[in-house]
């Protein structure tokens, strides 16, 4: 891979170690991902907030990071482990590790937005703009949606792209890498957004390809619908991207119904749950309004979390959205995500109801929660009063 003279500096440590490391980590990328180049990017979105994700060597990596690196473009950070205001049930341990992990980010000059729909709290760039984004459906719904081009990054790569404002000219990055060789073709009638977040889970499962094609799901999403399949394709797989119609391509895969089940039968493992999780990725305003118009005049027999961004809930407190919500017995958790969080664990719950694919594949992997997974009509159908 070429690099400027600027970068080989960099590289060879003459701007600091931190810049050396970064780069380090980008050229180590761009050579396994066959890039010629690194190519500015404009804003990177970075993962790896959650204790629970990163672990006690995360923490001190970052703390040790952040006293010399300053971030050199727009830097916006994923969910952390809870919400701030809401500590009830978190050990005095988790809190202390998250609160080092905010300390960092902040000191490097990181936006604390702790969302992982940046597209649903921020003005988003043009299309065509690069940028780095770590957080997984947010990589794939910026690609396939918005234009905007960026590979499905990792905490790191995503990290050093902030300090470096650089990132490798590799995959979604390029035309080639955009277009399609594997086509899904859905021959199932969609029912509601866990079909969308299904049918994603099936195609990340399947293509190991950086984009696919959907054909049978028509040419337009709602953006709960996309954020579904954006999700459900980010967490199976290695692709970033997916477009929508029936291209010429060089392999055509069949899914129906009967593999939609099978997706349910391996990530529902409960019949039922002890608490009802909504939020994964964290719920927008359109989600926010469905689920209050489903609850008006109901009441959760259960208890119910819905996370989502602060950003959000401070517009549907303004709307008078989250005081419905509230009134039919919903807890809003911001900040955080159903996704690894310390309020759900094998301690306190046996088995979790949620209606996100997302949700259901990591409560079972990470959490060792049972899972019951449900569309929200049918959540809010059987366990409202």
């Amino acid at each position: 891979m070429e690099l400027t003279r600027e970068e080989e500096k960099a590289l060879r440590g003459e701007k600091g170690e931190v810049l050396a490391s970064a780069y380090r980590i980008l050229a180590a990328i761009g050579e396994a991902t066959g890039a010629k180049k690194l190519i500015p990017v404009r804003w990177a979105h970075v993962s790896g907030v959650n204790y629970n994700t990163i672990g006690d060597a995360g923490v001190r990596f970052l703390d040790s990071f952040s006293k010399q690196a300053r971030v050199a473009i727009r830097t916006t950070v994923n969910p952390m482990g809870y919400d701030l205001k809401r500590p009830e049930g978190i050990s005095e341990k988790f809190a202390e590790k998250q609160a080092s992990i905010v300390r960092s980010y902040e000191q490097m000059g990181v936006e604390p937005s702790f969302t992982c729909t940046p597209y649903e709290v921020f003005d988003m760039p043009r299309k065509g703009t690069q940028v780095s984004f770590a957080e997984s459906n947010a990589a794939v719904f910026s690609n396939s949606l918005l234009g905007i081009k960026t590979n499905k990054e990792s905490a790191l790569s995503a990290l050093a792209s902030s300090v470096t404002g650089k990132a490798p000219l590799s995959d979604l990055r390029l035309d080639e890498g955009r277009n399609p060789k594997v086509k899904i073709q859905a021959d199932f009638q969609f029912e509601n957004e866990l079909d969308y977040g299904l049918l994603g889970y099936f195609a990340g499962k399947t293509v190991k390809g950086p984009s696919v094609a959907l054909a049978g799901i028509g040419d337009s999403l709602s953006r709960p619908q996309a954020k579904a399949l954006s999700a459900g394709i980010g967490t199976s797989g290695s692709c970033g991207m997916f477009t929508l119609g029936s291209p010429k391509t060089k392999e055509s895969i069949f899914a129906g119904r009967e593999e939609m089940k099978k997706i349910v039968d391996e990530l529902s493992t409960a019949d039922d749950g002890d608490v009802i999780t909504f939020g994964s990725p964290q719920l927008g305003l359109e989600e926010l309004n469905t689920l209050a118009s489903l609850t008006e005049g109901r009441k959760f027999k259960k208890r119910c979390m819905i996370f989502c961004s602060r950003a959000i809930h401070n517009q549907a407190v303004k709307i008078g959205l989250a005081g419905k919500l509230e009134k039919a017995g919903g807890e809003f958790m911001c900040d955080s995500c159903t996704c690894l969080t310390p309020y759900v664990t094998r301690e306190n719950y046996d088995s979790v109801v949620t209606s996100s694919v997302k949700a259901a594949y990591y409560m079972n992997n990470s959490n060792k929660v049972g899972v019951a997974l449900k569309d929200m009509k049918t959540i809010v159908r059987e366990y409202t009063q």
